[in-house]
């Protein structure tokens, strides 16, 4: 339920990354494009950089696509190979240091990055990189993996120098790299993030989301495989694939299909929007409660309310779906609020109801997740205001108890209303007539997977990578060169 300004959820964007190999046209307006395509991804940067046989080229800006990049920084952004980002700060600190791709040149030429993800040994490389003689301009871990993969280049090929950066690097990560005119995508050994490949007519592309291949008019060849590195080959016909380490689960980021990913996608096989109604039908099968009339919470819990409500109907037929809830478009992250009294009731400014649609009904209102909790009360006392006689929140995802070290920038332990209260506490802390969650089990079955090959810590606190004081819920252990 929206727990802040810029996202429902109270856990912010993680980062979007694409990368195009064409065989004889300019690619930054194709990557453009398809940034657009994953812009909610990522609001506080976007960059391209490109490489036209001879130099690369980069631009990089803070603001959102349409603000960072203008007509005249596509024109300078020449070449036939190129990757974009659009980026959160998952790790190190807005600023324009930290905005991706990062680009570097080298004794062995030039590369690119453009990183989702978050690494969890960051410190221990970077310390052992510094004293080798690295000299570093950021405090993110996409720069340390440039440099470690640029060190590796230096007595490797490209192949070889990537699996042996995967071999040091530990955590969440899908890439796009360029390594001069040579675009590859990489994927993680346990496939925590989402990475995918399309064909376009004249050459192909990797994104963090299917819907930006469709975008630009391509087709979904097939999900990145875990631990799988792609070299794409567009006057080759086709695209090299290596699959440089395999785990024997993956552990697959289940809040993806639960908010973040565009409705459109295609995520790991699964249409996101399909996978979400069927996260509602089962939040009804599990917890339904009598009611009146079924609303979302926009936009992210349409899906899961839509799916809520259609099970709930086929019981009982008087059970209404309705959009009680106007959102605002206008208001977002850079609304000021310069009084506490503004804060905590910046929420109707957000979100208006339809009284005809509240007053005097039960209403269940469904979203995606709860994180902090604060706009959950907001929302309740706004529909009670509005004349609803009973208010029932459903959520379509377990209650998030623990931090996401894996690429989210997820609320900490102190801030997670869950984390240390029951279901009961925290429907007397939102003040709704009842709450339920949905559970893990419901959670892996919609996706059709088992619990073992998905990433829960956020749910669970178990985590699939070692971790600081967390704990692990499987042996971690690092690819062979």
């Amino acid at each position: 339920m929206p727990d802040r300004a810029e996202s429902p959820t109270g856990a912010t964007e993680k980062c979007g990354v694409v990368g195009v190999s064409l065989a004889d046209r300019d690619v930054a307006r194709p990557i453009y494009y398809a940034m657009y395509a994953l812009q909610h991804r990522g609001q506080e940067s976007a960059g391209i950089a490109t490489h036209d046989g001879f130099q690369q080229h980069s631009h990089v800006e803070r603001g959102l696509v349409g603000d960072a990049i203008d007509e005249a920084a596509l024109e300078d952004l020449r070449g036939a190979a190129g990757i974009g980002h659009v980026r959160y700060p998952t790790s190190g600190g807005l600023n324009t240091c930290c905005a991706q791709p990062f680009a570097v040149s080298f004794k062995s030429g030039s590369l690119g990055l453009a990183h989702n993800g978050n690494l969890v040994n960051t410190d221990e490389l970077r310390t052992e990189l510094e004293a080798a003689g690295h000299a570093f301009t950021s405090d993110g871990d996409t720069e340390v993996i440039a440099h470690e993969l640029a060190r590796n280049l230096l007595d490797a090929d490209l192949v070889r120098a990537v699996k042996r950066t995967m071999s040091r690097v530990h955590g969440s990560y899908s890439l796009a790299i360029m390594h001069d005119e040579t675009v590859l995508g990489l994927r993680d050994p346990l496939g925590n993030r989402p990475l995918c490949i399309g064909k376009l007519d004249d050459g192909y592309v990797v994104a963090s989301e299917s819907a930006a291949i469709d975008a630009l008019d391509g087709k979904l060849v097939r999900d990145v495989r875990p631990g799988e590195l792609v070299v794409l080959d567009p006057e080759g016909g086709g695209f090299d694939s290596y699959r440089l380490v395999e785990e024997p689960k993956p552990a697959h980021c289940f809040f993806e299909h639960v908010y973040f990913a565009r409705p459109d996608s295609v995520i790991d096989g699964s249409l996101v929007y399909e996978v979400r109604r069927a996260l509602g039908r089962a939040l009804w099968q599990e917890s339904g409660v009598p009611a009146d009339v079924v609303m979302p919470v926009p936009d992210s819990g349409r899906a899961f309310a839509s799916g809520y409500a259609e099970a709930a109907g086929e019981e009982d037929a008087d059970v209404e779906f309705a959009e009680g809830l106007m959102k605002n478009r206008y208001v977002g992250r850079t609304f000021i609020m310069p009084t506490q009294d503004e804060r905590e009731r910046a929420v109707r400014l957000k979100l208006n109801p339809i009284r005809s649609t509240v007053e005097g009904r039960r209403v269940t209102l469904v979203d995606d997740s709860v994180v902090r909790g604060t706009t959950s009360t907001q929302l309740v006392e706004l529909l009670r205001d509005a004349g609803a006689d009973e208010v029932h929140v459903r959520i379509g995802a377990p209650p998030i108890r623990a931090p996401c070290y894996m690429g989210i920038d997820m609320a900490s332990r102190d801030e997670l209303i869950a984390a240390d209260r029951s279901v009961e506490e925290v429907r007397e802390e939102i003040s709704a007539d009842s709450l339920a969650y949905l559970s893990l089990d419901a959670v892996a079955d919609a996706l059709d997977a088992g619990e073992s090959s998905l990433c829960t810590g956020c749910v669970t606190g178990e985590y699939p990578y070692d971790i600081e004081d967390e704990e692990t819920d499987r042996e971690v252990a690092r690819p062979e060169i």
